[in-house]
């Protein structure tokens, strides 16, 4: 496909960016499950203007991937919105146009977003391309279903386990994919630990 993907923090000036791939991706990945009057029923103002409230919130960290300089995907992760959580972090959407599928978008965001980190995140049910991409991460349904503001579609929740990584990923490559993406990422962790 020959992308050139890059992922770095999103700014305020990215939410309308953010926003037209939020509803994108979701007709494109939601077709199947959602009624198709709600996906038309999207409004990309009202969308564009959560997202410009929570990049000035600064809660959530979102992260962006561009190629060239359009915003072609994006995820957000935060210290997590359930009162029972099973890990300290939540990998609260991830979204990639479908048209860059397979361009090293959707991985430049998890590593961007939640690293090796222990987390968890909730995924459509009938949405097996993305249970696919984060089960390849490390992270598996608990058995814990419900339904989420998608539209009363059941969701499930699945957490990376502890060392998830660590299991999976021979010695020296662990160390190898810490020091590629772990530089930022690390800044950010200390910073939430004094907090």
């Amino acid at each position: 496909m020959g992308f050139a993907i890059t992922v770095r923090p999103a700014l305020s000036s990215d939410a309308d960016g953010i926003a037209q791939v939020h509803l994108q991706a979701w007709r494109e990945a939601y077709v199947h499950l959602l009624p198709a009057e709600t996906l038309a029923g999207l409004d990309l103002s009202e969308r564009t203007a959560r997202w410009a409230s929570i990049l000035a919130e600064g809660g959530t960290e979102v992260f962006v991937a561009l190629e060239g300089t359009r915003v072609v995907g994006w995820a957000s992760a935060s210290a997590g919105r359930d009162p029972d959580a099973p890990r300290a972090r939540e990998l609260e959407g991830i979204y990639v146009l479908a048209s860059h599928h397979g361009s090293g978008a959707g991985q430049g965001l998890l590593d961007a977003s939640i690293g090796v980190e222990p987390a968890f995140l909730w995924v459509a049910e009938g949405n097996p391309r993305a249970l696919a991409f984060y089960r390849r991460n490390g992270f598996a349904p608990d058995g814990v279903v419900t339904s989420k503001p998608l539209a009363g579609t059941p969701v499930v929740r699945a957490p990376r386990p502890v060392g998830s990584l660590a299991a999976v990923l021979p010695d020296g490559v662990l160390r190898d994919y810490v020091s590629r993406c772990g530089i930022a990422h690390g800044r950010r962790w200390r910073s939430r630990q004094r907090d």
